[in-house]
Order: structure tokens, then C-alpha cells, then sequence
């Protein structure tokens, strides 16, 4: 009996140690928030010369990686872009107009976003929570809220943004984004 009972006292540290190993590999947070279309991601963040682990954010909180997912005020796409915002990014962007059929493929859905986005972080000089609250509110409303100083364009009073919406919306972008970071930074520099 006290064989057994060494052996499955054995068996459960050796159980424990494992877990204890994959938890603290970051494999297990990798797998509870997974990345897909990383080349898509890397490819569009260099050429965009955006944060990578931003756009798979707004990824996240904007789909959650469902491609032909559509909102019900009828943004579609990975990057859920609305019909008239993805018409003007074509046209200002310069890209085929065959990209305003194709939001379904994440390639061309990555592609316009991230063109959307840098040029959101253009509009408001490189600030990053005013470029995110863009995204979602639209630049138009950000600017309004910067002007009247209901905003000042900080993380840190996320909480002065007038609509509820985009005040969650900043602040879930940004704890994924930091989150993407934390899981994939260095697994990501090694390629």
C-alpha cells in the first residue's frame, strides 16, 4: 500500500511539475489567446509601420478572428470596416477597387485596416489611445472631444471618453495589445 501511495505521490508532483512548465512557457496563454494571420499581421505592421501586436488586437476586440462576421451597423471584415470607411480607404489609399467585394478576405481586411489605422496615428500625431479611439468612433468625434477637451487623449482618463462604447473599446484594445506583447514578444523576434 505505501508503494502505491509513493507512486501516486510521485506521478502527481511529476503531473504538477509539467503544468507548472507549459503555465510558465506561455504556451498555454498562446493557446487562450491565439494570434491567426500572423503573416498577414507582421507583413501589414512593417509596411504600415504599426505596432503588430495592435492591429491583432483591434483584430480581437473588433471580430475575435471571424472573417465574414458583419456588426449589425454593418461593419464587416476581420477589422470590421464600414462599407462607406472601406470605400474611402480604397479610394485615398489607392488600392484595386476589386478590395471592396473582398472585406470576406482577411488579407485584404488586414491590409485596409492597418492603412486605416496608420493613417489614424497620422491624424493625431502619433497618439496612439486618439488613433484607437478613431477606429472606433470615427476621427471627426475624437477631434471633437480633443478640441472641448472632454478628452485629453490619455490612457490614463480613458474614462473622460464621452461615448461608453469606445471608452471600453481603448481600454480592451490596449490590455490585449499589452497581453499579445506579453505572450508572443519574444517568440515573435526569433523569426
Amino acid at each position: 500500500m505505501k508503494f502505491f501511495r509513493k507512486k501516486r505521490t510521485f506521478a502527481f508532483l511529476l503531473v504538477g511539475f509539467v503544468i507548472f512548465l507549459f503555465l510558465s512557457s506561455g504556451a498555454l496563454g498562446r493557446m487562450m489567446y491565439p494570434i491567426h494571420y500572423q503573416e498577414e499581421i507582421r507583413e501589414n505592421a512593417a509596411r504600415y509601420e504599426l505596432d503588430p501586436f495592435l492591429i491583432a488586437a483591434i483584430i480581437r476586440v473588433e471580430s475575435n478572428y471571424e472573417k465574414d462576421i458583419e456588426s449589425k451597423k454593418g461593419a464587416y471584415g476581420l477589422m470590421q470596416l464600414m462599407p462607406d470607411t472601406s470605400s474611402w480607404i480604397i479610394e485615398t489609399g489607392q488600392f484595386s477597387p476589386s478590395y471592396g467585394s473582398a472585406l470576406d478576405n482577411p488579407a485584404v481586411s488586414i491590409q485596409l485596416g492597418s492603412w486605416y489605422l496608420n493613417w489614424l496615428h497620422k491624424q493625431f500625431q502619433g497618439n496612439p489611445y486618439a488613433a484607437i479611439a478613431g477606429y472606433n468612433a470615427g476621427q471627426g468625434n475624437v477631434i471633437k472631444w480633443l478640441q472641448s477637451k472632454e478628452w485629453d487623449g490619455t490612457l490614463e482618463n480613458a474614462a473622460m471618453i464621452p461615448f461608453g462604447e469606445t471608452r471600453h473599446y481603448v481600454q480592451r484594445v490596449v490590455y490585449y495589445q499589452k497581453r499579445y506583447e506579453q505572450l508572443y514578444g519574444d517568440h515573435w523576434n526569433k523569426k
